[in-house]
């Protein structure tokens, strides 16, 4: 199977080097810049979470002429960069299949809208990474990986994809409902993200105390009548699978929260912001999501 990773930020890189432990045919896709430069001349510094640190050759690009002849693009952008991003690249892509393991809702439909609906494939991970520096990736948390067809029924390619993530490391799993393992992962996105961006806390600093506890809680309970508004059979455990993640990536600071200190741009109108949309179209009530997803926008103006 030949992999191509479209962009190059911590979960690409990540990925990318995984799979390249694993004996992959994988290429790195991103915009030229210090990390891909520092990772095509040196290859990538991976970081395990034991600790242990190799550098792995791996193949990078910039340009989308990289895909042509892959049997599989692997999303990685923002989930504000989808639209552009895919609009890029189809026409380099063949047959190949389109997995998203993107935050937030809405990147499925997006790669729908340039790619056919049968190859788009969407799922969830809560592997940790994290990018200490140019060229340097950290493994910061195992986690579980969760993907299916969108639009479709799940095939042999599917299970494919499966096996192969599985082999270098990321074990996965197939599911026939993406749809509520995207939703849920918004849930607990929501739950922790804005909130440690906000406060400049590690994501455990979330369940050691009772004001973070209380954000939480309240963050994901709203999330989940949003999803059950819309018929998304998301568990009734959410806001403890929230905890748990907290818990288990207790010293990572969250994704939102280095976008924030590093003054870029963030993906709350993909978690807390869409939440308040998709409530507001059914009448449900998000005053919490509301509130956080207020409070990153004018973080993101200063």
């Amino acid at each position: 199977m030949r992999v191509v990773v479209l962009g190059s930020g911590s979960l690409g890189s990540l990925l990318a080097g995984a799979l390249a432990t694993a004996d992959v045919d994988v290429t790195l896709l991103g915009r030229d810049g210090d990390h891909v430069r520092r990772v095509r001349e040196h290859g990538l510094r991976f970081t395990h979470p034991d600790g242990r640190e190799e550098q792995i050759p791996l193949d990078v690009a910039t340009e989308h002429a990289a895909a042509v002849d892959a049997d599989l693009l692997v999303v990685c952008v923002k989930s504000y960069d989808t639209g552009d991003a895919l609009a890029d690249i189809a026409g380099y892509l063949g047959d190949a299949d389109v997995l998203t393991l993107q935050n937030g809702l809405g990147n499925a439909e997006a790669i729908a809208d340039h790619v056919p609906r049968e190859r788009v494939v969407a799922g969830t991970t809560t592997h940790g990474a994290v990018l200490e520096a140019p060229g340097h990736v950290r493994y910061a948390g195992r986690g579980d990986t969760t993907i299916g067809r969108y639009f479709a029924a799940n095939d042999a390619r599917v299970e494919a994809v499966a096996d192969c993530l599985t082999a270098a490391g990321i074990e996965t799993s197939v599911t026939d409902d993406p749809e509520a393992a995207v939703w849920t992962k918004v849930l607990v996105n929501a739950g922790i993200n804005a909130a440690t961006a906000l406060a400049r806390v590690p994501n455990g600093a979330l369940v050691e105390s009772e004001s973070g506890e209380r954000v939480l809680r309240r963050a994901v309970e709203e999330g989940i009548a949003v999803a059950r508004a819309e018929g998304i059979a998301v568990p009734r455990d959410a806001v403890e699978r929230t905890r748990e993640v907290a818990e288990r990536t207790a010293t990572n600071p969250s994704s939102m929260r280095q976008d924030v200190e590093r003054g870029r741009r963030t993906e709350i109108e993909a978690l807390n912001g869409a939440l308040v949309r998709h409530g507001a179209t059914h009448g449900v009530e998000t005053p919490v999501n509301e509130t956080l997803a207020e409070l990153v926008r004018l973080a993101e103006e200063k």
